[in-house]
């Protein structure tokens, strides 16, 4: 596959990522404290280095193989990140909108950090998870996630590594695509055994 397609996939789901940091208002309802907000912060800035790092050290290894398997794993995780947050609509603990589950940041972060590890090994793995592991914790401290909305996020983002980064897809010839229909989005996923 071609470099710069798989360049540009990873490009639009990071700047779906991005989004949702860039474009942030506080409801006056909730004040959080100022360790709250820090972590909060934190974890906004976890989230997009922690990728950013992955994506600039495959493309300087010349990891083609790797980039294709990360940019899918991107895009399958933020994919259903999103749709089961517009699915839900399950309101924050801060009560600033009703995208609370799953945790976005969190299955990002996971989604990283199973990556590495299966592509790379634990030496790059267990600071990666450490990383996830504290971004899942920093987005329930700053309440704007429940614990169960980390957990679900955490084992989208380890799922869908899993998924790619592993001889399973192409032995099995797994298919994964988003469904539209009038009532509802979805994803379909079909293998062979």
């Amino acid at each position: 596959m071609d470099a710069l397609k798989v360049f540009v996939v990873f490009l639009v789901v990071f700047v779906g990522i991005l989004s949702p940091v860039l474009v942030r208002s506080e409801q006056p309802q909730f004040q959080r404290t100022p360790s709250q907000k820090g972590i909060g912060v934190s974890t906004d800035v976890a989230v997009i280095a922690l990728p950013v790092a992955t994506l600039a050290g495959l493309i300087i290894e010349k990891d083609w193989v790797g980039l294709k398997q990360g940019a899918l794993t991107a895009a399958t995780t933020v994919g259903a990140s999103l749709i089961l947050k517009y699915a839900i609509k399950e309101e924050r603990p801060d009560k600033s909108n009703f995208h609370s589950f799953p945790s976005g940041h969190t299955s990002v972060a996971f989604a990283n950090a199973m990556f590495l590890q299966r592509r790379f090994g634990w030496k790059l793995g267990v600071p990666a998870y450490v990383v996830a592991t504290y971004v899942g914790w920093g987005r329930v401290f700053a309440k704007k996630h429940h614990w169960w909305d980390v957990v679900v996020g955490a084992a989208i983002g380890a799922g869908s590594a899993i998924i790619y980064t592993r001889p399973f897809a192409t032995r099995h010839e797994l298919s994964i695509s988003p469904t539209a229909m009038a009532d509802g989005v979805g994803v379909n996923a079909s293998f062979s055994f």
